[in-house]
């Protein structure tokens, strides 16, 4: 039987994909129109990697990295976790999606932020 309903979780993970999505998408504001359509799919995967990854963390910082397996009656031991072998595959997609989308940022100069502190010990 298809499943009819979206659960709550589904809800949740959703609506934290497309915030990501948007907090990304701020970033992009005044790229040239030719690279907007790179940008968005590229910004797809990341908000959706980065979520996801976010989970992952969470799920093995409760159930750590090991999980015990038994293969028949005798054989059973521990491994590398499955949510540990994804956070891995997955991490090294992301650092590659973080920078594509970094070198397409417009060039210029960075805004930052000033910082009281900064103003202090220049001051002194």
């Amino acid at each position: 039987m298809a499943k009819e309903s979206t659960t709550f979780k589904e809800i949740a993970i959703h609506e934290r994909i497309e915030k990501e999505k948007a907090r990304l998408n701020r970033q992009f504001t005044k790229i040239e129109t030719k690279t907007k359509k790179i940008v968005e799919s590229l910004i797809d995967n990341a908000a959706f990697m980065t979520i996801t990854l976010q989970d992952l963390q969470e799920n093995i910082k409760k159930n750590g990295v090991v999980s015990e397996y038994q293969n028949g009656a005798n054989q059973y031991g521990t491994k590398k976790s499955p949510e540990v072998e994804v956070y891995n595959s997955m991490i090294k997609n992301h650092v590659t999606i973080m920078k594509q989308l970094a070198e397409l940022l417009p060039k210029g100069k960075a805004k930052t932020e000033k910082d009281p502190f900064d103003d202090f010990v220049n001051n002194q």
